[in-house]
């Protein structure tokens, strides 16, 4: 089975080794028909060290792949930097 993969925002890089992204989605309410759009926030692992150019800023676009459990709260690495 392929890993999910997600396209987002980042939110935060105030931890070390993590970046915070948002991603949202679009839905249409069953009922009513009405489009609204949902958002979640992802703990994602990211070593500096790893990805070669320039380091991740708040806003920056990413690509981001589902991995095996690094900790408690994060399962998502860093798949590419959509700058």
């Amino acid at each position: 089975m392929s890993a999910k993969v997600l396209d987002g925002v980042v939110v935060s890089t105030k931890m070390q080794k993590t970046v915070v992204v948002k991603v949202s989605s679009s839905k249409k309410h069953a009922q009513y028909g009405k489009r609204y759009i949902n958002h979640k926030n992802y703990k994602v692992d990211y070593n500096e060290v790893d990805y070669s150019g320039d380091s991740l800023k708040e806003g920056d676009k990413v690509s981001i792949v589902e991995v095996a459990p690094v900790s408690k709260t994060k399962t998502w690495k860093i798949k590419e930097d959509k700058k």
